[in-house]
């Protein structure tokens, strides 16, 4: 299928086979109630993934420096923020960096953040509330939002349920949208994206990004054929300008998001501002991008 807009996916898994190996053995997950291939669970080089984004019409892809629990955990594990910057350096039009946050680094912590930002050229923050069982409004997030506003930059959050079931590590779901209400009237100048569309909360995430004009919804990680009626509603009217496209790839694979959202048969601007237009604007990327 060839598309008449080249996308921008706001959130994307670095998948080489070197990342692979210090992940924890989850292929059950991925491979199972995620559904992913066993070609991409080997893992993909750059190039391969680049050849899945041109084939979906992606012109670019944030990657994510994840941290996904402390550093200590046995079943967490995070992504040094080199092999990101390595892949972005090699690919520079095709690839951003997005660093991950621990709240349990503390001070250490928001000082990689900026490290991230001002040497390695990241574009934003990037966690999962879920893995450290700490709500998106607990005073530990709090010093990494003040350095996002400080360095201009969007921060990415997984609000909804926690999707991942680990007998080592059973994740609450502590990321309700609700809990965005009191950063966004904490921060008025950090912009709050609260990605994996806020479900089972969807309304409630929709709430929050039609009350406070620095939140905005990421649609990864839920096929469009699933979205909930009342969130394609709010793509295609009034909250046109507050939603980005995204897979959280490979939980979501490049061309069947694609075909999907072209399946919704979404108002023009509507669509185009949702794959592409509203991520630049946030992310303040309109010069360099490609039409």
């Amino acid at each position: 299928m060839s598309y008449d807009i080249q996308a921008i996916d706001a959130v994307v898994n670095i998948w080489t086979p070197e990342v692979k190996a210090i992940r924890p053995p989850r292929d059950a997950f991925y491979g199972g109630k995620m559904k992913v291939s066993d070609e991409i669970l080997q893992g993909l080089t750059h190039e391969d993934m680049l050849r899945r984004m041109d084939a979906a019409g992606i012109e670019r892809s944030f990657l994510v420096a994840a941290k996904n629990g402390p550093y200590q955990h046995r079943a967490a594990y995070h992504i040094p923020y080199e092999m990101v910057a390595e892949a972005v350096n090699r690919y520079p039009d095709r690839f951003s960096g997005l660093a991950g946050l621990d709240p349990t680094e503390g001070m250490a912590g928001v000082r990689m953040l900026e490290k991230g930002v001002k040497e390695y050229g990241f574009i934003g923050a990037h966690f999962y509330p879920h893995w450290f069982e700490l709500a998106p409004d607990h005073a530990k997030w709090y010093p990494f939002y003040a350095k996002c506003v400080e360095l201009d930059v969007p921060v990415q959050l997984q609000v909804g349920q926690s999707m991942l079931y680990d007998p080592n590590y059973r994740l609450r779901s502590v990321g309700r949208p609700i809990a965005l209400d009191a950063v966004a009237c904490d921060f008025p100048e950090l912009k709050l994206i609260g990605i994996h569309v806020g479900i089972p909360w969807t309304d409630e995430m929709i709430a929050m990004a039609w009350k406070h004009p620095n939140v905005y919804i990421g649609t990864d990680a839920h096929s469009p054929k699933y979205w909930p009626a009342s969130f394609v509603h709010y793509i295609n009217t009034f909250g046109q300008d507050k939603v980005i496209f995204g897979t959280d790839f490979p939980v979501l694979d490049f061309e069947r998001t694609r075909e999907e959202i072209e399946a919704l048969e979404l108002r023009p601007a509507s669509k185009r501002k949702l794959l592409r237009d509203n991520v630049l604007r946030i992310y303040g990327l309109e010069q360099g991008a490609r039409q």
